[in-house]
């Protein structure tokens, strides 16, 4: 019984991640994350694809590759219902060459030695492989094991050894602002103002971030809260 409970609320938790209410302070990050990663998911050719999701204990993103997926491995550092390994980014413990597509999504910020995840993430693809990767630049400490933050530049230096990396950020500066407002609205807040903060304040400062990007029309990322990228070995 507590393992099927377990088992919807991660599949919950999922589904939120890919489709969040605009109640959720991740709602900028994550739509514009979801549009990111469904258009490189499209440019992944194949069919019958073996994927590797690292840090995978959710899997939000599994359904953008839909019926292409052959073989699809989760791992992370502790045990849940949706992982198949549990293991390190830092020595993932698969042959070189054997993955289609890698996924990463918010967890190289835990990761001690992130030039060598990146290095057993490039090892573990097949020739012509992707890595869709996303990390945070701005975000509160989440744990005494939360190690870093990260740039365009710093994830070029990481990504150094793909033959093609792009860097894009989820949202511009303004969405950056906003989120990081949000954000910091949703974690202190005294706990009984947080539901009406959650469903009064957050979505309207989640539309007007919305509206003032449109009509700001800037791609300015010096305060973007989260970047995504996209690298083929």
């Amino acid at each position: 019984m507590l393992e099927r409970e377990s088992y919807e609320r991660i599949s919950r938790e999922a589904r939120q991640r890919l489709h969040p209410s605009i109640t959720s302070p991740h709602w900028l990050i994550l739509r514009a994350r979801r549009k990111l990663f469904t258009d490189w998911a499209a440019r992944v050719g194949g069919e019958r694809l073996r994927i590797l999701d690292v840090g995978g204990r959710i899997q939000p993103y599994r359904p953008l590759f839909g019926s292409r997926v052959h073989e699809y491995y989760s791992l992370d550092i502790v045990p849940g219902p949706f992982v198949s390994v549990m293991g390190s980014a830092e020595g993932l413990p698969f042959g070189a060459g054997l993955f289609d597509v890698v996924i990463c999504t918010q967890m190289l910020e835990f990761v001690p030695s992130p030039q060598k995840a990146m290095d057993e993430v490039h090892r573990v693809l097949r020739s012509g492989g992707y890595l869709l990767l996303s990390v945070p630049a701005i975000w509160p400490r989440d744990s005494g094991t939360d190690y870093w933050r990260f740039l365009p530049s710093s994830l070029r230096l990481l990504l150094r050894e793909f033959s093609e990396v792009q860097v894009a950020a989820e949202g511009s500066t303004i969405t950056g602002m906003l989120r990081t407002l949000n954000v910091a609205l949703a974690t202190f807040t005294p706990r009984m103002v947080r539901p009406i903060v959650r469903f009064t304040v957050i979505p309207a400062l989640n539309a007007l971030a919305v509206l003032l990007e449109g009509l700001a029309r800037t791609d300015n990322d010096q305060l973007t809260a989260n970047f995504s990228a996209l690298a083929r070995k």
